[in-house]
């Protein structure tokens, strides 16, 4: 596991790990390093921007994604492990403004 990415899960209620060292394309295998110091090696599905995220285990189309063990949005179609989140599979639930109790 020496010399791969890192990626970060910063939670155990994470189900999503955000990338650590540098864009990522896809089919790079990264060490996904979990919040016990255990580290797994994942093989990222798409490319990848430097900060950004990717699935951990297969979430599904309503199903919320948790990063830094908070909410942050619903899954708007499957996602499949090792894929890309972001605006194109994620319905953010923070900062609208059209949702009754938005922060």
């Amino acid at each position: 596991m020496k010399d791969k990415p890192i990626a970060i899960q910063a939670s155990t209620k994470d189900n999503v790990a955000t990338i650590f060292a540098e864009d990522i394309v896809a089919g790079t295998e990264v060490v996904v390093l979990d919040p016990s110091g255990t580290r797994t090696l994942m093989t990222v599905q798409d490319d990848v921007p430097y900060g950004h995220k990717f699935a951990l285990r297969e979430i599904a189309e309503g199903e919320q994604i948790t990063k830094y063990g908070e909410e942050i949005g619903v899954a708007t179609r499957d996602i499949e492990v090792g894929a890309y989140v972001h605006v194109h599979n994620l319905d953010s639930m923070r900062g609208r403004g059209d949702l009754e109790g938005d922060k």
